[in-house]
């Protein structure tokens, strides 16, 4: 018999807004043969410094790819600020239920599939099912990070059912009625939950992001959507202006659509219980 889930006992939801997506790491650690190796430190005072100047003091914690599978900064950063702070865990493929308990109670809410620039590697994750069969039992979802255009065929080899958080605007070719990408994310929304996040202007190829922003709003609608300031823009570093990476989502979406992704979709993603 299955045991029964033991919840943990963390905070209830926020009443501020959340910062759905951010990093922490430190000067040159990487995994061998990490595509970026960063060369400063970003440390939780340093967002919480710039999100709490913004009113903003919860927030989820993204493991970055370049640190792989080892989340030990992660868990120790979330056991800092168990109150206002959420996970997304990179794991492997066979990643067994004990460890997925694990990272539960210590306030991971989703694993992080970050596809972008590495040919849509699916291959190991072929054999995936028992994992998403935990992820559900888990209540979380998949966070997707794809490269431009890329996004119809990873989906495409994905268990229909499973939730998804898909980062950066989800990188559409373009904001056309005919694009591939906002067709498939809104097949997929009407089988499973789905999520876009309003980020990563920079990160879109010269695409007008508030463009592609007002496209999702008008696709998913504004229940679809959560806010993340990708924070501190790697590979972007100079985009890293919290103030205005907050004030642009609601340029986007407008005030009361923007105030929603971070208030009310962002807590029952990531606060569910």
């Amino acid at each position: 018999m299955t045991p029964t889930l033991s919840k943990p006992d963390l905070a209830a939801r926020p009443a501020a807004p959340v910062d759905v997506h951010f990093h922490v790491f430190g000067a040159g650690v990487a995994v061998p043969g990490a595509r970026y190796v960063p060369g400063y430190a970003a440390t939780l005072a340093a967002w919480e410094a710039a999100a709490v100047a913004c009113g903003i003091r919860h927030g989820v914690l993204v493991q970055p790819s370049f640190l792989g599978t080892d989340n030990r900064l992660l868990l120790r950063t979330l056991a800092q600020r168990r109150d206002t702070l959420r996970g997304i865990a990179v794991v492997a493929p066979t990643t067994d239920r004990a460890t997925l308990a694990a990272l539960d109670a210590a306030g991971v809410r989703g694993i992080r599939l970050n596809l972008a620039g590495a040919a849509q590697a699916l291959e190991a994750w072929s054999t995936a099912s028992p994992l998403w069969d935990l992820l559900g039992e888990f209540g979380w979802h998949v966070e997707l990070h794809t490269d431009t255009g890329a996004l119809p065929g990873v989906l495409a080899r994905l268990p229909a059912h499973l939730p998804l958080v898909v980062d950066h605007l989800a990188r559409p070719e373009s904001a056309s009625v005919g694009d591939a990408t906002f067709a498939a994310l809104e097949r997929r929304a009407a089988r499973a939950r789905v999520h876009v996040t309003l980020s990563g202007a920079y990160r879109q190829g010269g695409r007008d992001a508030a463009v592609l922003a007002r496209r999702w709003l008008a696709t998913l609608g504004p229940g679809a959507l959560l806010w993340g300031s990708d924070w501190p823009c790697t590979n972007h570093e100079a985009q890293a202006d919290y103030a205005r990476l907050k004030a642009e989502a609601d340029d986007w979406v407008g005030a009361a659509a923007a105030a929603q992704a971070r208030g009310t979709n962002a807590q029952q993603v990531y606060w569910q219980r």
